[in-house]
């Protein structure tokens, strides 16, 4: 259960944008980092004790490794901490831990073309996404909302002939004869068509609502941040089975199954505590469970939990620790 932590350093500092910041995270002595897919995100430790997920912006391109980490973070006027300490005082050169990456927004094998929607800094994931698919020779379309041309981030990227014969770009200060209507986009479904989104909240509000008759197997969401109408993770009182120890744990009706768990002494790793990064992520009855997290398909949901902020329908809920 204990998440491998790496040691990063800051290679390259690029503005994308008057708000976006890219950071390349490179191996200290030049070595290769962990694989991954595109879609995959990493949690960064940055000064001030802060933690957050940021998805990686380029797809690794090879089975034996990345060699380096691209993520790109912008400056929220409304920031926490996370994104202002990276702007701020995050230098090249300065070494930073991070996580390994973890993937809960993968391309799906058995999708015959895909769909890759996104809201300003959401392109990140895509970006990963598209470049993957366009090594693999599948079909897809790329469709990037921005609010001007200023404000598209990674542009030298999105230059790529491979690409760009793919993409789409909607500026909100455009030409309206050339915006991208959602309604009239996601209207009718080809069999076999899968759909990606990410962005702010608003935007994916949208995009589900224009989604709505799609099959939710083939919608796949990450979300920057739980919903604001997000139920959380307290509730009504209920016990958590432990499978492999034999033992139950009491989790009140103000408490996560995570803190009840950490109060008990078990340890389990915990990210963003919201329900979107899958960092909390058990096997499970998840029958039973009341589903409050936004990184588990509903295929998943049948075998899994996030404890961060799931509960129990009923009394008990059964997890494989």
């Amino acid at each position: 259960m204990v998440e491998r932590t790496l040691t990063v350093q800051v290679a390259r500092i690029a503005r994308q944008t008057p708000e976006i910041l890219s950071f390349e995270l490179a191996h200290p002595m030049g070595r290769r980092l962990p694989g991954y897919r595109a879609g995959a995100h990493i949690d960064v430790h940055m000064p001030g004790g802060f933690t957050r997920q940021y998805s990686l912006a380029r797809d690794a391109g090879a089975e034996d490794g990345a060699s380096s980490y691209l993520i790109g973070v912008k400056r929220e006027p409304a920031s926490r901490g996370g994104s202002h300490s990276m702007h701020m005082r995050v230098r090249e050169g300065d070494l930073l831990p991070v996580s390994t990456p973890r993937n809960t927004f993968p391309i799906r094998e058995e999708a015959r073309h895909h769909i890759l929607l996104a809201g300003g800094i959401g392109m990140t994931p895509l970006l990963a996404m598209a470049q993957a698919l366009t090594r693999a020779g599948a079909d897809f379309q790329l469709y990037l909302f921005v609010r001007s041309e200023e404000h598209l981030a990674f542009a030298d990227a999105l230059r790529d002939p491979a690409i760009a014969s793919h993409l789409r770009v909607h500026f909100d200060d455009g030409d309206a004869s050339r915006k991208i209507n959602l309604r009239q986009l996601l209207a009718a479904r080809k069999p076999g068509t899968h759909l990606y989104v990410c962005g702010p909240a608003g935007f994916m509000q949208a995009v589900r609502h224009a989604a709505a008759h799609w099959p939710d197997d083939a919608v796949h969401t990450e979300y920057f941040a739980a919903p604001a109408d997000a139920a959380g993770g307290t509730g009504k009182p209920f016990v958590l089975q432990l499978r492999r120890r034999g033992i139950t744990v009491p989790v009140a009706g103000d408490q996560t199954a995570v803190d009840a768990l950490h109060a008990f002494g078990i340890d389990v790793p915990v990210s963003c505590e919201q329900g979107l990064c899958g960092t909390c992520v058990v096997d499970a009855d998840g029958e039973d469970a009341e589903h409050r997290d936004f990184c588990l398909t509903r295929g998943e949901r049948v075998k899994k939990v996030a404890l961060c902020c799931s509960r129990a329908k009923g009394d008990a809920l059964a997890i494989d620790l």
